[in-house]
This record gives C-alpha cells, structure tokens and sequence, in this order.
C-alpha cells in the first residue's frame, strides 16, 4: 500500500516515524526537541506558544523524512488546550501539562453541577486538574477578557490537524482525543456544550468528532491525514493491545488502562473514561506513586540509582521477611488517601536488612498498581495479559516480582516510540479505507512489539500470598479506604 508516517507531539519534542504501510516495520525516523526555554528547576512550561511544536516538527521532518509519504497520523499530548479567538488566532498560550493552578478550579466545577456524581453521569467522570474543562474555568476566572476572546476550542492534535491541512473551515478531533477534555461523554459519543458554557461563561466551537479510520483532510500536495489523537490512545494503538489486555506504566507515578467494550461511569473518581482510538473504550486508573517509591528508598539506603536497588532486591526473597511498605509516600489516588503518608509495617529484627526494605519497595510499587488494576477488574473488565512500559520496567526486581503479583502474563515492549507508531498505524487505516483496501470497522494487522513474555508460573502461589500481606496491612492502617 506504500509507506505512511506518525508523528508524536509529545511535551518535550516531536519524534516522527515512517513505517510500511501493510506491514508496520519502521523503516526511518526523524526527532527534534521542541525549542521552548524552561527555567532551571522550574519543570516544564504551563503556557506554551504552539508555533513552538509546529518548529519542531518542521525540525523533525527535514532532508527529506516524508518523502514518498501517502498518508500521515498525528498524536499529541493529552490536555493541552488551545483557544483561539473568532479569526482563528491563538487567545494566549497553550494551556498545557498538570496545570496545578487549576486545582480550585476543578473543585469549583465539581460543586457547580451538583457533585462527582453529575459528572460520573455527564461525561463519565469529575473533571481534573490538567483536563481542558477545568482549564476553562481557570481562563474565565484568573482571564475574563482571554475567556471573553475565545470562540473555539482545539486540543493540540486537533491544532496540528489543523495546520497541516493549511487552516480550514472545518476543524475535526478523534473520540479519544474528545473524551479527555471533560466535556464530551465516551457513553453518548456526543458533545455536552452546556459545560462548556458552565466552565468558559459562554458557547464555543468544537471540532467535529470523526470515526477512527476517516480522514480528515487532504494537503494541497495530495497527503492524507488521518483523524489524529491523543498520545496515550496512540501508544494503546501502536502497541496493538485489544480486549483482554492491559498497560501498566511505571513513571513516577502509574497508571493502568484497558481496553474495554463499554464506557464506564465512576462516581468515586478512580477511573477516567476515556475512548480508544479503533472505537472501543480505554479506562484508566492512577496511582500518584510508583517510581518515585523506588527512587525514595534508594536515596534511604544511599545506594546509587534504580539498577543497584534492583540488585540488592534480588538478594532478599518474595514477602521481603514481612517487611511491608504502603508506597503513598505523596498522598495516594487509588485508593483515595490524598492527605495520608507511606507506611513500613513487619519491622523485626530479621528483617531490618537493606535488601529487605529494597524489596518492599518494589513489591508494595506493584501491589499499588495491582490495586488499580483491581478497580478495573471489580467492574467487569476482562485482564489476561499485561504489558509493562516504562524504564523501570527492565529491572530485574520488577519483571521477578510482577508476574505473580497480577497474576496474569506479563508482556515487556522493547523500548519504542510506540505513540508515533500508533498515529503511523492510524494513517495507515485511513489511507487503506479511502482507496476501498481496508474495511473502516477492523485496523491494518500490523506485526506486534518486539517483547519480552512473563509467566507467573509456579511463582503464582506465593506471588498472591505477598499480595494478600499487602492488602492486609492496607486495611489495617487505612479499613475501607480501598473498594474496588
């Protein structure tokens, strides 16, 4: 069918890659870093100019990348919103990342439609900090006169879109990008402007909402572009994860999703709803520690970095002699303790051994994240194979100990940018649909990710035996915190 291009705007810089259109294989890439100054120390930007990411990918795309392209897919990162003015100019910069400035915001939203409840039935769950919803009502209330400008809203795959295409009149978005802005509902399929309005002070345009394999829009110079969508719906999609499957992600804090073919609605403000990018629905659920339990030991025990943690872990045995740490070291999300503190239980003097505690660590990292994945599990959503991302993923304490603490085969991709892959997959679709070679409703069979496969196997038994040590030591210091 030729060859087709992804490109991932992700927040720090823009990675492309061009891959056979029948077969997935990547055969080029091209990267550059987006040129935005950051403050030492200061983490990244809240506010971007997004001509920053149209530099970059320009940057990306040089000697010649897509040449010979036919189609190309664009994923960017989740929750950045761009409001734009009656012209089509930006009102200000990109409102983008965690945005922690919104966190009243969020709440004010929360009371102003009556409860998490409202909003669980809304759109499938409360609005966030980062979530463009709660963006809004940060803009109207710290900027009346920005909020007062704006009169269309885009997220930033929805704007690269958007320009690639030379401006058009009509502006298009995918469902998985839609269903992260917290006012469009993953259950309906449908807009809820009247949040909007709740959260802006008044109506704004929105991107048409098209199906996974449409196109939206051909460049002058014959390109197709496909529908884009939002970096983590394009990493499901590029690693080819379908029902029965799920992602754990190790950053420093985790999160797990899965495909699912239903829309969940949560009330309790575990999971996020969100939709896939093939039509199906991708629920998500996090966890506020993860690697930065692993890094807070290391620094307790002065050893160097995560490899030399992983190794004196190894030295100990599944249970760590009964030592159990409760990893809520920043507050916790699941289960919902945001004011709590890490806890160490089964201090003895046997266990008081540095190998022991580098153990708990990486036990009570993934008990935490097998809690998440039980939150999915206690609403009907099928788990038989997990895929583990993330650097730390590739500690041997992790792929020891993993298997037998989800219980199911643990799959660990080799490092890949699996979001440019998943946008090039989605070109690749819609390509295939306009020329009548692919049917709209099943994606192109590309080949899988090169992985490593984990077996709980005979591990099993005492992998859920240190499972249940920790959910008994969570209900003792935190009773009916957690319910699944």
């Amino acid at each position: 069918m030729g060859i087709v291009a992804g490109l991932d705007s992700s927040p720090d810089f823009t990675r492309i890659v061009v891959c056979d259109a029948d077969s997935g294989a990547v055969l080029r890439q091209g990267y550059a870093p987006h040129p935005v100054d950051v403050p030492e120390g200061s983490g990244r930007p809240s506010d971007v100019d997004p001509q920053a990411w149209l530099l970059s990918l320009g940057e990306a795309a040089g000697g010649g990348l897509l040449e010979g392209v036919q189609a190309i897919g664009v994923s960017a990162q989740a929750n950045a919103l761009i409001p734009l003015d009656a012209q089509g100019g930006t009102v200000r910069p990109a409102l983008v990342g965690g945005d922690k400035r919104a966190q009243v915001a969020a709440a004010d939203l929360v009371d102003a439609l009556g409860g998490r409840e409202a909003w669980a039935q809304a759109v499938g769950s409360a609005p966030q900090a980062a979530q463009p919803v709660t963006k809004l009502r940060w803009l109207a209330k710290n900027e009346p006169e920005n909020a007062r400008r704006t009169a269309v809203l885009l997220q930033a795959h929805d704007w690269l879109v958007w320009q690639l295409l030379g401006r058009p009149l009509r502006r298009t978005t995918d469902r998985g990008g839609a269903s992260g802005t917290g006012y469009w509902s993953a259950a309906t399929g449908a807009y809820r402007p009247d949040l909007v309005e709740l959260a802006l002070g008044h109506q704004a345009m929105l991107p048409e909402v098209i199906g996974p394999s449409d196109a939206a829009g051909t460049t002058p110079e014959g390109l197709l572009i496909s529908a884009g969508t939002g970096e983590t719906m394009a990493a499901a999609f590029g690693l080819g994860i379908g029902l029965g499957d799920a992602v754990v992600s190790l950053g420093a804090s985790g999160s797990v999703m899965a495909v699912h073919p239903e829309a969940l609605t949560d009330q309790s403000g575990m999971i996020t709803s969100l939709a896939d990018a093939t039509g199906m629905h991708l629920p998500v659920v996090t966890t506020l520690n993860a690697v930065r339990a692993l890094r807070g030991t290391a620094e307790l025990l002065g050893v160097p970095d995560l490899e030399s943690l992983s190794d004196l872990a190894m030295k100990s045995t599944p249970g760590a002699h009964g030592l159990v740490l409760l990893p809520y070291l920043e507050g916790e999300r699941t289960p919902h303790l945001p004011h709590t503190a890490g806890t160490l239980a089964g201090l003895r003097r046997e266990s008081m051994r540095p190998e022991h505690l580098a153990r708990a660590a990486f036990e009570g990292m993934l008990c935490g994240l097998a809690d998440a994945l039980d939150v999915l599990r206690g609403r009907g959503v099928e788990v038989r194979r997990i895929f583990l991302l993330g650097a730390a993923a590739e500690l041997p304490a992790v792929q020891a100990a993993a298997p037998s603490l989800f219980g199911v085969q643990v799959v660990v991709p080799q490092p890949a940018d699996y979001a440019a892959i998943g946008a090039a997959r989605q070109a690749a679709w819609a390509l295939g649909v306009s020329r009548g070679t692919l049917d709209p409703r099943t994606p192109p069979a590309w080949q899988g990710a090169a992985a490593q496969v984990l077996e709980p196997g005979e591990e099993l038994a005492v992998g859920q035996a240190v499972r249940q040590q920790f959910v008994s030591v969570r209900e003792q210091t935190h009773p009916g915190a957690f319910r699944p």
